[in-house]
């Protein structure tokens, strides 16, 4: 069986290694999606227009013929997102929100042709042990925070401030494996 192709509308690193684990052949698309909250959004429907805005960006960037796979995600603790911090003092505020407590990771996937689009919300639930003012401090200055949702990432030096999870590890990553896979072949079995 031939691997499922598709395009992929993002820049992240992260995004791309893990859809290639899922074995599909894609190429990446670049869309400029404005990533701007709006007052009546919840952050669940934030993230799912996000992940849809980038979906059809793709689509309207590419010639048609195959589908584009946008996605998003957003930490979520008391109801307030978390996006990419803007400086040191932001990841700080950020880190101290999450700092001994638990928190949602929310990552919406879309995949979208001329045709059709469908979305796909996963929400983790993910617990962090409580933080020193040290520890944020040499996070910070590892680099790793300055581009993450939330200001950490799980699958690197952030990875030691979370006691447990609740849901998929990889959405937290930011891109939800299982979820995808599912939604990708169903997708493309009805194209």
């Amino acid at each position: 069986m031939a691997a499922l192709q598709l395009l992929l509308a993002s820049g992240s690193p992260r995004r791309k290694e893990l859809l290639a684990q899922l074995g599909y052949c894609f190429e990446r698309v670049v869309v400029d999606v404005e990533e701007q909250h709006q007052a009546h959004e919840s952050p669940a429907e934030y993230v799912q227009r996000l992940s849809h805005d980038k979906a059809l960006a793709g689509v309207a960037a590419s010639d048609g013929t195959l589908p584009v796979l946008g996605a998003d995600t957003i930490v979520v603790v008391d109801d307030t997102i978390l996006e990419k911090p803007t400086d040191f003092a932001d990841a700080k505020r950020m880190l101290n929100l999450l700092s001994g407590r638990e928190h949602q990771v929310m990552t919406s996937v879309t995949l979208a042709t001329t045709s059709r689009i469908e979305t796909q919300l996963v929400t983790t639930r993910v617990w962090f042990k409580p933080l020193s003012e040290q520890e944020i401090e040499q996070y910070w200055q590892s680099g790793e925070p300055q581009d993450k949702a939330g200001s950490y990432g799980i699958q690197g030096i952030g990875g030691k401030f979370i006691e447990r999870i609740d849901g998929s590890y990889y959405a937290v990553m930011g891109l939800p494996l299982v979820e995808t896979d599912m939604m990708a072949k169903a997708f493309l079995e009805l194209e």
